[in-house]
């Protein structure tokens, strides 16, 4: 049920209100540090781990556990045999990296394995984060709900020469990606551009830098509230 939270009623997310009250004790600059810190350093695991953020719609999920008590809606049909196979390399690699730093030291493998890892998985959180996030971004019930709809509910961003080449586009062709998957990367940026001549008052793009854009997201985006025309969208402390 909607609940009200210092004035601002609606709050549908689960822990929402209890996530305003916290905003608004500890103040937006140290709610949004604290929410970057999280979501970039351990987001990804956790995620993997217990499906944080992924929505109550799959409970409490583990991405390496495809069998009860986790959500089992992650892994339909033959999926939950691939996991376990995916699983055997997991645990070959971590002792791979065991023995590594039995021969070399921690420090070494942690530099030379970690670190990487670690910024991969930032970037991939910065990525998801902003592809789908921002203050003025609406949810949607389930009565207005169609796929054309939810897909054009994400945001294009300008993330430079450098990143788009390494990373074929995901984050400035995200919307094509959306509007159909089966698209490769070289054609996404003539996708785009198609979908922003064919429907300029639908497609999002926010020319504001990654950085300045993941903080405002990070500091505002805190709980969902439902509007006086049945919306949903973000609530801010």
């Amino acid at each position: 049920m909607p609940v009200v939270v210092d004035g601002i009623d609606g709050v549908e997310n689960v822990g929402g209100e209890a996530e305003l009250a916290n905003s608004k004790k500890l103040g937006k600059t140290t709610w949004g540090a604290i929410q970057l810190t999280l979501h970039l350093v351990i987001g990804w695991p956790a995620y993997l781990l217990w499906g944080a953020t992924g929505g109550p719609k799959y409970g409490t999920s583990n991405h390496f556990v495809p069998t009860k008590p986790f959500s089992k809606a992650l892994w339909p049909a033959s999926w939950p045999a691939k996991v376990w196979k995916s699983d055997i390399g997991i645990v070959a690699m971590l002792g791979a990296l065991c023995a590594a730093a039995a021969k070399i030291g921690a420090g070494p493998v942690m530099l030379l394995y970690g670190l990487p890892l670690a910024v991969t998985n930032m970037w991939l959180v910065a990525y998801t984060w902003l592809q789908h996030t921002d203050v003025d971004i609406p949810h949607l019930n389930a009565d207005e709900f169609t796929y054309m709809r939810g897909a054009f509910l994400t945001v294009d961003r300008p993330y430079g020469r450098l990143f788009d080449w390494l990373h074929h586009r995901i984050g400035s062709t995200h919307v094509a990606h959306h509007i159909d998957c089966t698209i490769p990367h070289y054609y996404a940026k003539e996708a785009t551009e198609a979908i922003k001549t064919s429907f300029p008052k639908a497609y999002l793009y926010d020319p504001t830098p990654v950085h300045k854009a993941i903080w405002r997201v990070a500091a505002n985006c805190i709980a969902v509230k439902r509007t006086g025309d049945g919306r949903y969208t973000w609530a801010s402390a």
